[in-house]
């Protein structure tokens, strides 16, 4: 799915709404993850075009020696061309199994058995750490969800990669994000690896975890037809406790 006749608009457009929205804000600085995926490729280099400062974060966490690769190459990529980025890089591998380790230790095994909370813990082990440096250099946190994930299945987690100050690319189909990187220069290797959250240890895509391909998934999403539409149903069903604001109980007076 391809809405985008001109990259270079949009490329300015994202990069004046991150520009206006700090200004407006007394905001000094962008702060965003970089995994190894398209989507925070793009994010990061979007910020690093603002002229802001901005530290471009690396956080490998039981990472897959190529995951780990193509975000260090992005980031050695984006400290090249980009003056105002600085790198910063933090192993959460250590503190994250002491976390578990803790908790097991404290509360029982069965508390920490499960494999999709441990996967979720890391999501927001890395939200933790982005706060704790935007918090640090007066900055917020980019996002890098794009539109099926953020709007459609809900693929992401709950103040994990879903704790973001600003989202930038979350209008925008992985289709037009990957061809937005081309356009502003993403490595090939980034443009051809296949989606994934990095959250599992089995290698395992998004897709894999969805059930159906990107491309259906924008299709669905767009028309309301097609082979994945039962799938966006059910996620989207699924998952709006993520997309909904949080349920408040309303005082009557």
């Amino acid at each position: 799915m391809n809405r985008i006749s001109d990259y270079l608009k949009v490329t300015c457009d994202i990069t004046l709404f991150l520009c206006k929205y700090c200004s407006d804000n007394n905001i000094e600085s962008l702060v965003v993850g970089v995994s190894g995926g398209i989507d925070s490729a793009v994010s990061s280099t979007l910020a690093a075009k603002t002229g802001l400062p901005v530290y471009a974060m690396g956080m490998p966490l039981n990472q897959s020696p190529e995951q780990e690769t193509l975000s260090d190459a992005h980031l050695f990529w984006l400290e090249k061309n980009y003056p105002n980025v600085t790198v910063l890089k933090t192993d959460l591998t250590k503190p994250f199994t002491k976390f578990i380790k803790q908790l097991t230790a404290d509360l029982g095994v069965e508390y920490t058995i499960n494999d999709m909370a441990r996967a979720n813990s890391k999501s927001r082990m890395r939200m933790m750490t982005l706060y704790q440096v935007a918090a640090s250099v007066n900055g917020i946190v980019v996002g890098t969800g794009n539109k099926v994930e953020d709007y459609g299945v809900g693929f992401y987690t709950k103040y994990g990669d879903g704790g973001v100050d600003i989202a930038p690319i979350a209008d925008l189909y992985k289709t037009e994000v990957r061809e937005l990187g081309r356009f502003v220069g993403v490595i090939p290797e980034i443009l051809n690896a296949k989606p994934t959250d990095g959250l599992w240890e089995d290698g395992r895509t998004d897709e894999d975890q969805i059930g159906a391909s990107y491309e259906d998934l924008e299709y669905a999403m767009e028309h309301g037809t097609g082979p994945a539409v039962k799938i966006l149903h059910e996620f989207n069903c699924k998952n709006q406790h993520k997309m909904n604001p949080i349920p408040t109980f309303k005082l009557e007076v």
